[in-house]
Formats: structure tokens, C-alpha cells, sequence
């Protein structure tokens, strides 16, 4: 127990499951949660003493499982190893931590999603000013970048890490989340101590190199990431990429909130769905077939760039790959037999793979060379560039492939793993264990041969181990070679060095064979970790040429087509779809309705979009933003011809809940994020709003969202979709130039409405909420007295005039005024619509007409 509260002390914030014989224990309150969280037994020792002690264990052999489900539920767990053999020491066995596991740092594919990284992040915070850097270790991507406070959290939730590391001082700060947090000690983040650290591990003499050069709060949250992984480890982590400097300027911002609506990796509304992961962007276009190209697909997805000409490059590879259909087919079948290159890497450099993983390896790097001549003639620059990169390894593959057996066990111990012919003195010693009797047999038949003794006999016990036993009456034909072992009444027992070295082989020969292997293992292993930067550069380029061809087979299979880009700030659409509902649809049979879109610059910088719920504005306008980030992504777009411009940012504002947690209304999220939007956004931003002002009462909503539009046109100048239904808003099209009316058609037959799902030029003329009510099913009594209030509250209806000056209204217009539901007097209105007007000669409408101006009274 003193052992055991010595590693514990290493770990006290980790569950520790001490190694103890064939069962990995747990004491004190570790067994108290681990018995709680895995549904095991609780029971104790030293209940003798009268100090009992809470403990519960779990079998080695099925050991991951149990481990695996604790790092599901957010627990940090030590392994603390036995380090010598009990047969070989009379002492306690000596016990170390080999490696502590937490959310972060896991690599067992049972726990990885293969097309996901599993980020573990760390940040340091100074002034108005934060460092933040993350890294897959089970892929050895590594990165680091600064930014100011504000955009901290937002990127972290965009990375969507496991596992966050904070100075311990920041123990109790906003950087909470769906990750689990992890408190560290401050010297950790030692900017100098930092720089050290990862100069001496990746023996660099300067972090020029790696973009980190005075970018201190970088250089201290990329050394507290290192730091932490030697803790927790106990490897040479030589898979690690260098940590290199992230450009957050390189790329399109999409924020959490932005990434949410879009449905870009995740759908909004998975209980709606039973589930369904096919309702999101990533579903519709991943059809990678490796690892490798489905993690680079969801980082690119997450940050399509903004440089135009390496979009370009992109575009003419998925064009390469669209145009070679029988080289596109053979590849990705190819592609779809490689196992996960990066990750099986991860494990090798570890220490943590096991033979079918390092014989899963050496497969798929005999299938790299299949991969050359398909990508031979496809001109395009990326595909160049990665077949350029793919090394095909001969020398690791067939270094695997020649050790490792065709059907090698999960561990070590069952034996087998290495193949026969492979090593000769591990054929010897298996031969021997598993024909041991013949060859005793054939030691026998030969020295009766030798000797002349037909009655000699080659036997063993446990005392004296194998001897030759020759009757009384043959002795005097026993060789002088012969070592005399034992004297019985009828014969004599007797030993050769021969039998010795037999026996010595024999007795051990299973116990030999199994460290041999694990010798030989290990060795292979090490050699093949030892080529990590060739395996990285090959998986990476595996990675790129799956992230095209996928690409490439979506475009061909959904009608995609190239989008060209802009420099005059034109957007023009022919014909867009949503991708994820067209999908969608078209598994219940029915189609998806395209529509056109048109901003620019000029008169068509603000698209106002009105018509009733259900009609699909809020699907344009989430196509609308698809668009951008499919074609800056390197993708074709579903439509049937796209001229964008370069978009800096896609903000999104669409649809609101309350964050009671966070003790937030509705209309405060909406509000919120509106403020982002309004701070952040620049003319080159693509702004998409729907239902603005819907959470707070109705002049409130109308005045804020008039406001809002007025901002965007007049300070930030951003391509905008605004969908609302606040009618009055169309006014903004005769006042604000750049500002233009769209609306969603529907046809009415009766009280039937059809929804034709159509954006044309022009203002709806009403809402149609009601009927929308009644195709929900409200019962009919509460549809008919709707109307009924309708009726009466448009006519009943107050006058409410607010005067709103835009900051810069020019000289000659009059100051703008918001009619928010028609005039006063409802028996006015009434009296002026039953004038008979055809009938109503000159003096009676002046006489009316004084009548009227009586009952208004003064101004």
C-alpha cells in the first residue's frame, strides 16, 4: 500500500488502476466512483484491522474495455504497470505509472471517431490577449495561434476539443464547455521554460521556423501542450508534427453560432430527426474513403480559405478527378481497402500498437503503389503534389510484412505473432514446444541405433528431467559419452549433454519463444516508428487525393457545378439548391425547388425577404451561405451556374433559444448575436438574418430590425439576406438604395394555400399565418376566431408613429416615419369606405371632408 499511495501521489487527480497479478486495482474513493461508473462489485480489504479499505478491480485481459469507458465519461485514468516478473524476484514486484489516459489524449480507435480529430487544447490568457494551441495525438497534428480574448472562446468551440488544459489560477473561469477541463499547474506556462522544451524535443535551434517567432502566448500554450503529453505518455511522441503557427486570417471565420445554423457538422435539431446524422453538410459531401481524407475534409469544411488562387488549385483537382471516371472508380476502391495510416502511426510511436495494427499498416502501405499510376495522368497541380509525396515505403512494408504472421492474435501473449522462417532460433524453440515428443522420439531411435540396445528408452520426470534409461543387462553397451544420473534395482538412468540442452530447451521453450517474439516485435515496431516522417507525408498525401476524389464523385452524383469568382462583388446564382434538403427529399421522392439569387455592391447589396412560414426563406437564405463556404472549401456548388465573390466571414443569425444556464432569454441570445454580427462583420462579410426583433414585443422588434438594416447599409456595406415578417420593412426599398425586396410565392385557392416555395422580386402582401395555423391542425374553432380577431384588430388598430433619422440622412428627405399598423380611428376608416364615391358630388365631399377633419381634432 505504500506503493500504491506513492504513484497515487504522481496522479492525484486520476483514477489509479494498480497492476496487481492478473487484475488491475482500485482503492479508497477511486474505487468508490470507478465500482459507481462501471456497475462493478465494491468491496474492501483490511477489515481485520479495523481499517477498512473501499477496492474494487478488474481483469488485465479485458482491462481497455473498462478503461475506455471511463474516458467516455470524462475520467482521467493512471496505469500503474508491474515492471518485473514475479517468478523472477522475491522482493515486491517493483510498479510504475506507464502511461495516464484522459479525453484528450486517448488513441484506441474504439474510442476515436475516424473522420473527427480528437483535439486536446491548451490556453494562456495575458491582458486583453490569449495564446491557444491544440493537437490530435492521435494523428500528431499540432498548432498554436494568438487572438484577442473575445474570439477565444468561439474558436475553441469551433475545434470542438476534448479536452482543454488552464493554469490553474484560471481553474474557475468562462472557459467551460462540452470538453473537459483540466487544471495545471502555472510554471507550466512559462513562455521562456516553453521555448526550451520545444527546441529540446523537436531539436530545433530557433522557433522561426515553425511561424512562433515573438509570439509568446503561442510558444507557452504549445510547451504546457508538450509538457502535458510527456507527463501522461511516458513515449517518445516522434509522430508529433512540429507546432506550427496558425494563420486565423488565411481563412473564412465561421463561428460556433454560424457553424450551428448551418448545420455544417451537426444537425440543429437531432431529436427531430430520430437522430439522423445525414441531416448536415459534412453528411452530404464526406464520401471519403480513409481516415486521413475525412479529417481533412471537416477541417476544410470548418475553414474554407480565402485565398482565391489556391481555391482555384483545388477546384481544378476536383475537376481532374471529375473528368477521369475510370481512374476515379479504381482509386477509390483502392482507397477504400487503406486502414487509417495517421492513427495506426500514432500507436506504433507510443508503443501502443499491437500486432494487427503494425500488420494493418504494412497492408495498406502495399497499396500505395496501386495508387501511382491511377493519379499518373491527372494534370492537375494538387494531385501532382500529392503523387509526388506518396512514398511507397518498401523498405517498412516489407520489414512488416516479413515479421509479422497473415493472422497474427490482438497480444502478444497468445503467441503467433511472428511469422515462421522469419527469425530461426524462434522456429527452433517453437518447433521444439510443439514437437518436443518427436523429438525425443527421433533422440531415442537413434542412439538404439548407436548403442545396439533395442530396449533403450529416452524418458522424463519432474524430478530429474529427461534421461536415457538402459536395462542391467546392457550396460556394458552404454557409451562412454554417458553421464550416470540414477541407480534403480533393474537399470541405470543416465544423461548426455545432449539431453541437458534439450531439456534446458524444452523446459523453457514457451516462455523463450513468447520474450523472443516480443523482442522481435518490439524491434520491428521501433524501425517502423523510427520512419514516422516518411508515413506522415505519405498519409498526408493519401489524405489529399481522398479529400478531391470525394469531392469529385459528390459533384458527379448530386449535378454540382464549378463556381467562378467575382472581383466586383457580384454574387450570381442560377438555379441554387440547399444541398442537405435537396438530399433529403429526394429520399421521400419529391423535388427540391431551385431558386436564382442576385447581390452586389450597388443597388442590390440588402436583400429584404418577406412571405409566409413554410415558404422557404429561411432555406435561401441558408443556401445562400452554403454556397460561400462550399466554393471557397475547394468544392463545386449545387446550382447550375455560381458567380460569387471571396467572402472574409458568413454570419448567421436564424432562429433563437433560450440559454437558461446561462441565465439568457430568447430575445437576449438573439440579441447577442446580432451584436457580434454588427461588430465584427466587414464589407466583405456575408450576413444572413432571419426574423430579427421576433423576441421582444412587436413595435420593439420592428424599430430594431428597421435599425439594424439602416446599420449594415450605411456602416458596414455587407452582402445581406434579411428574411423578416415585418411588412413595413419593404418601405426600406424606395429609401435606401442598395436595399431590394424579394418574396416567397405562394397560391391561394380559397382558404387553400400551396406553397411554391419560389423567390421573386417584390414584397408579400400579407402573411398567411393563419392558414399556416390551420395546416398545423389547430382545431377549427381556434382558426375561426382568429380571423374573427384579425378582423376586428385591423380595424381597431391605433395609430403608432415613430420617427427614425438614419445617421446619414441626406439634406433634401424628409424624416423617415414608420407606419406600424395604419391609422387611428377605426369609425373613421369605416365611414371612409362606405363613401359612395361615384355617387358623391364636389360640395358633399367637402362637407364629409370638413366632417372628418372635426372628429381628428387638433394635431
Amino acid at each position: 500500500m505504500r506503493q500504491y499511495h506513492a504513484a497515487k501521489q504522481q496522479a492525484p487527480t486520476a483514477l489509479l488502476m494498480f497492476r496487481l497479478g492478473d487484475f488491475y486495482e482500485l482503492f479508497f474513493d477511486d474505487a468508490i466512483v470507478a465500482s459507481r461508473e462501471l456497475e462493478i462489485t465494491l468491496t474492501s480489504r483490511n477489515k481485520e484491522k479495523g481499517e477498512a479499505v473501499p477496492m474494487c478491480g478488474v481483469p488485465a485481459h479485458a482491462a481497455e474495455n473498462y478503461i475506455n469507458r471511463l474516458i467516455q465519461k470524462g475520467y482521467r485514468v493512471a496505469i500503474c504497470d508491474q515492471m518485473e516478473d514475479p517468478r523472477h524476484t522475491r522482493t515486491i514486484v517493483r510498479r510504475e505509472i506507464t502511461r495516464i489516459l484522459t479525453p484528450g489524449t486517448v488513441t484506441d480507435a474504439a474510442l476515436l471517431r475516424s473522420h473527427e480529430n480528437n483535439y486536446l487544447a491548451a490556453v494562456t490568457l495575458k491582458d486583453h490577449r490569449a495564446g491557444l494551441a491544440w493537437v490530435d495525438i492521435s494523428t500528431g497534428e499540432y498548432r498554436a495561434s494568438e487572438m484577442d480574448v473575445v474570439e477565444l472562446l468561439p474558436s475553441i468551440e469551433q475545434l470542438n476539443i476534448r479536452e482543454l488544459l488552464v493554469p490553474e489560477s484560471a481553474r474557475d473561469s468562462a472557459l467551460q464547455g462540452r470538453w473537459v477541463v483540466t487544471p495545471v499547474d502555472g510554471w507550466t506556462f512559462a513562455s521562456d521554460r516553453c521555448e526550451v522544451l520545444l527546441k529540446e524535443h523537436f531539436k530545433l535551434l530557433a522557433l522561426d521556423g515553425c511561424g512562433l517567432a515573438a509570439r509568446p502566448l503561442a510558444v507557452s500554450a504549445a510547451g504546457a501542450l508538450l509538457q502535458y503529453l510527456q507527463e501522461t505518455q511516458r513515449s517518445a511522441l516522434d509522430h508529433l508534427d512540429r507546432p506550427t503557427w496558425y494563420d486565423r486570417s488565411g481563412a473564412m471565420l465561421l463561428d460556433a453560432v454560424t457553424v450551428r445554423n448551418l448545420e455544417l457538422v451537426e444537425p440543429m435539431f437531432s431529436a427531430d430527426l430520430d437522430g439522423r446524422k445525414d441531416a448536415t453538410l459534412l453528411s452530404v459531401l464526406d464520401q471519403t474513403q480513409t481516415g486521413m481524407g475525412g479529417r481533412l475534409l471537416r477541417r476544410r469544411l470548418l475553414r474554407p480559405s480565402l485565398d482565391r488562387a489556391e481555391i482555384e488549385l483545388r477546384l481544378d483537382a476536383v475537376e481532374a478527378f471529375r473528368a477521369a471516371t475510370v481512374e476515379r472508380t479504381k482509386l477509390r476502391e483502392t482507397l477504400g481497402r487503406m486502414q487509417d495510416l495517421e492513427r495506426l502511426l500514432a500507436r506504433v510511436t507510443l508503443g501502443t500498437a499491437n500486432p494487427r495494427d503494425l500488420l494493418s499498416l504494412g497492408r495498406t502501405l502495399a497499396l500505395v503503389p496501386a495508387i501511382k499510376p491511377l493519379l499518373a495522368p491527372l494534370q492537375a497541380a494538387p494531385l501532382q503534389s500529392a503523387l509526388a509525396a506518396l512514398d511507397e515505403l518498401a523498405d517498412v512494408r516489407d520489414c512488416i510484412l516479413n515479421a509479422i504472421a497473415d493472422e497474427p492474435p490482438v497480444t502478444l501473449n497468445d503467441g503467433g505473432v511472428i511469422r515462421e522462417g522469419y527469425n530461426a532460433a524462434l522456429d527452433e524453440l517453437r518447433h521444439l514446444s510443439r514437437n518436443s515428443r518427436q523429438v525425443i522420439a527421433a533422440i531415442e531411435l537413434r542412439e538404439r541405433e548407436r548403442t545396439s540396445i533395442g530396449s533403450l528408452k529416452v524418458r522424463f520426470n519432474n524430478v530429474f528431467g529427461f534421461f536415457i534409461e538402459i536395462s542391467k543387462s546392457n550396460l556394458h553397451l552404454a557409451p562412454p559419452d554417458y553421464e550416470r544420473k540414477q541407480t534403480l534395482v533393474n537399470a541405470e538412468r543416465f544423461t548426455t549433454p545432449e539431453l541437458k540442452e534439450l531439456e534446458a530447451k524444452v523446459m523453457d521453450a514457451e516462455e523463450r519463444s513468447q520474450n523472443l517474439e516480443r523482442e522481435l516485435f518490439a524491434e520491428v515496431r521501433a524501425r517502423t516508428a523510427a520512419e514516422g516522417v516518411r508515413i506522415r507525408s505519405t498519409a498526408a498525401a493519401v489524405g489529399e487525393i481522398d479529400f478531391y476524389s470525394a469531392l469529385a464523385q459528390v459533384s458527379v452524383e448530386r449535378r454540382y457545378s464549378r463556381p467562378r469568382f467575382s472581383t466586383s462583388g457580384e454574387m450570381k446564382i442560377v438555379a441554387c439548391r440547399h444541398p442537405v434538403i435537396e438530399k433529403l427529399v429526394e429520399k421521400e421522392a419529391q423535388r427540391f425547388i431551385p431558386n436564382d439569387l442576385y447581390l452586389d455592391r450597388g443597388s442590390s447589396r440588402i436583400a429584404v425577404i418577406t412571405g409566409p412560414n413554410m415558404g422557404g426563406k429561411s432555406t435561401y437564405l441558408r443556401q445562400a451561405a452554403l454556397m460561400a463556404v462550399l466554393a471557397q472549401m475547394g468544392s463545386y456548388v449545387p446550382a447550375e451556374d455560381a458567380i460569387l465573390p471571396v467572402v472574409d466571414r458568413v454570419f448567421t443569425r436564424i432562429g433563437a433559444s433560450d440559454n437558461l444556464a446561462r441565465g439568457r432569454s430568447t430575445f437576449m441570445v438573439e440579441m447577442t448575436e446580432t451584436a457580434v454580427i454588427l461588430n465584427t462583420a466587414t464589407e466583405n462579410s456575408l450576413i444572413v438574418l432571419d426574423e430579427i426583433g421576433r423576441g421582444t414585443s412587436t413595435y420593439d422588434g420592428l424599430a430594431l430590425a428597421w435599425s439594424v438594416i439602416e446599420f449594415i447599409h450605411e456602416r458596414i456595406g455587407a452582402w445581406t439576406l434579411f428574411a423578416t415578417h415585418y411588412h413595413e420593412l419593404t418601405e426600406l426599398e424606395e429609401r435606401l438604395e442598395g436595399v431590394r425586396n424579394l418574396h416567397v410565392s405562394v397560391r391561394e385557392a380559397g382558404d387553400q394555400i400551396l406553397f411554391l416555395r419560389k423567390v421573386e422580386p417584390g414584397a408579400a402582401d400579407r402573411s398567411y399565418g393563419i392558414e399556416v395555423a390551420r395546416l398545423a391542425a389547430l382545431p377549427m374553432v381556434v382558426i375561426e376566431r382568429a380571423k374573427e380577431i384579425l378582423a376586428t384588430h385591423e380595424k381597431s388598430e391605433h395609430t403608432v408613429t415613430a420617427e427614425l433619422v438614419r445617421p446619414k440622412q441626406k439634406v433634401h428627405e424628409p424624416a423617415l416615419q414608420i407606419r406600424l399598423f395604419e391609422p387611428v380611428g377605426w369609425q373613421i376608416a369605416e365611414r371612409i369606405r362606405e363613401i359612395d364615391i361615384d355617387n358623391l358630388r364636389p360640395l358633399d365631399a367637402l362637407k364629409l371632408l370638413a366632417e372628418l377633419k372635426e372628429e381628428l381634432g387638433p394635431e
